[in-house]
């Protein structure tokens, strides 16, 4: 073999090894979105495996200005922490200010270099610096640099050119780090931005809990209450729909004006007009005086029809008519009244089958579900129960200075039933239980209705194996918490789960581990 054919080898070899170098890198850099760092020593420790770099280091430059080792290799923790520079300042100080490498031949006789880490020995070490700025978007964010044993000039030329590629993936991960960073800060002002109107305007004490599923109702809340959109408010009786409706009136735009209520199912269907529209003196019999309609008083406020699915068509017509066309008369009335309203209506019945079967009018659904909201069951956000009565527990309190307490026995009860009545049930369970326990202020189990303490599921049996599985399964997480009193990790031991697994399921079945916990009395 010649000299020629030997030195074509070794660039071959040089080559491959290089490109191995980048592929590995950008595989280490790939999953960098978030803890940049510890890819970067990843990627330092790889560097060094490939080229014979005794130490490297990625600085990056820091808000105030000064730049700061992040990554190192052949660093410890106190060489480490005394890499700072200002910029202009030493080697890392003035590529990182101009924007361009840097080789020092021999760091021992360069004035430049500072060895500020204290890591090399000047006096015995002839060492070789390569430092390159690293660029993105124009402007320099960091520098990489590397050492070795003395190098040639060509040797030299070579690692400044693989350290200029390194420095371009390393600034598209940080690229990505950014971006990743300035998404999820725009997310969190965003959830900050809601959450402050929710806990700086709206009436919270009202609506009790902290579920995801309150939570994610208050977030919608929030965002229609500002506008004039016509709101639908649909949910099972007992869910709170009137109590949204206030919030989303309360801080409207038009909060300081009336906020009128009419329950569309408590009025027979005879007065149901003449209750929104009002009637003229003689309209009807018994009408011997003229009468404001629901609609007049509302004017420049708000009208919130409960129970709208109970209208007869008739009705429905002439409330199309009032959405449509802002405008009505009065019964036994000709004059056309104008009105500004913005109506909100909820209902715990299927529209969309009324529809179907023509109880319902399809344009007036679409004119009301505009913003359609749901109101999830308290079957769906378990974990508000402790929460709810406690609250109601203080409403009901004989005392005020002395709030009824609630004991250990009572919440599991109340958190294993199904809540088919929703939080009025729950309501009236704990004003109940409040008035039986009289003067010692704790509801105890046995103050709970007898069919709660017999059916604590307060659910039909399990229909499918899936249902049977997973009531089983709920049983038997509820059962390793109350013998543990509530400690999640030696529960998950007892049932052979990982903390992890635990969590989720616990978080699948809304099973709260505070009942479990033994409560002071």
């Amino acid at each position: 073999m010649t000299d020629t054919d030997r030195e074509d080898d070794i660039q071959i070899m040089d080559r491959t090894s290089e490109l191995r170098l980048l592929f590995e890198v950008s595989q280490a850099l790939n999953g960098a979105a978030t803890e940049l760092a510890d890819h970067l020593d990843q990627s330092l420790a790889l560097m060094a495996k490939h080229t014979g770099m005794m130490r490297g280091a990625f600085y990056m430059i820091a808000p105030n200005g000064d730049i700061v080792m992040e990554a190192a290799y052949g660093l410890n923790v106190a060489e480490r922490k005394r890499a700072r520079y200002k910029p202009g300042e030493g080697v890392i100080g003035r590529v990182a200010a101009t924007g361009r490498p840097m080789v020092v031949p021999n760091v021992s006789q360069e004035p430049l270099f500072l060895n500020r880490t204290k890591a090399r020995d000047l006096k015995r070490e002839d060492v070789s610096f390569i430092c390159v700025p690293i660029i993105l978007d124009g402007g320099t964010v960091g520098a990489i640099s590397a050492d070795r044993l003395f190098a040639d000039e060509v040797r030299m030329e070579e690692d400044m050119r693989l350290l200029t590629v390194l420095a371009t993936l390393i600034a598209r991960a940080v690229g990505v780090r950014r971006d990743f960073a300035a998404r999820h800060e725009n997310m969190l002002e965003e959830n900050r931005r809601l959450q402050a109107i929710i806990n700086q305007n709206f009436k919270i004490g009202q609506m009790v809990g902290k579920s995801k599923a309150l939570r994610n109702i208050l977030q919608e809340v929030a965002q229609v209450a500002a506008t004039n959109t016509t709101v639908l408010i649909r949910g099972e009786s007992g869910t709170g729909k009137e109590m949204i409706a206030g919030l989303i009136h309360a801080n409207s735009l038009r909060a300081g004006q009336p906020f009128i209520k009419v329950n569309c199912a408590a009025l027979p269907e005879g007065l149901v007009e003449s209750e929104l529209f009002g009637h003229e003196r003689g309209a009807f019999t018994g009408a011997v005086s003229g009468r404001k309609g629901r609609f007049e008083m509302a004017h420049g406020g708000t009208l919130f029809l409960d129970e709208v699915g109970d209208m007869s068509l008739s009705t429905q017509a002439k409330l199309l008519r009032v959405l449509q066309e802002k405008e009505f008369e009065r019964l036994g009335g000709g004059e056309t009244l104008k009105v500004d309203v913005r109506l909100l209506a909820a209902t715990n019945r299927d529209l969309e089958k009324m529809v179907e079967e023509g109880r319902f009018r399809q344009d007036l659904y679409y004119r009301l579900s505009v913003f359609p909201l749901s109101l999830p069951p308290l079957r769906q956000r378990l974990e508000d129960v402790m929460d709810l009565a406690e609250n109601f527990a203080r409403k009901f309190s004989h005392d005020p200075g002395k709030p009824i307490r609630i004991s250990s026995d009572a919440y599991r009860l109340l958190m294993d039933y199904g809540w088919p009545g929703n939080i009025r049930e729950l309501e009236n369970v704990v004003e109940r239980a409040a008035v039986l326990c009289g003067q010692d202020g704790v509801i105890e189990a046995r103050h709970l209705p007898v069919w709660l303490r017999s059916h604590p599921e307060g659910e039909t049996e399990p229909q499918t194996l899936r249902e049977a599985v997973d009531s089983l399964e709920k049983r038997l997480i509820s059962s390793a918490l109350e013998s543990t009193c509530g400690h999640v990790t030696q529960a998950a031991k007892r049932l052979g789960l990982t903390e992890r697994k635990m969590s989720l399921r616990m978080e699948k079945y809304q099973i709260d581990y505070r009942p479990f916990r033994p409560r002071h009395q």
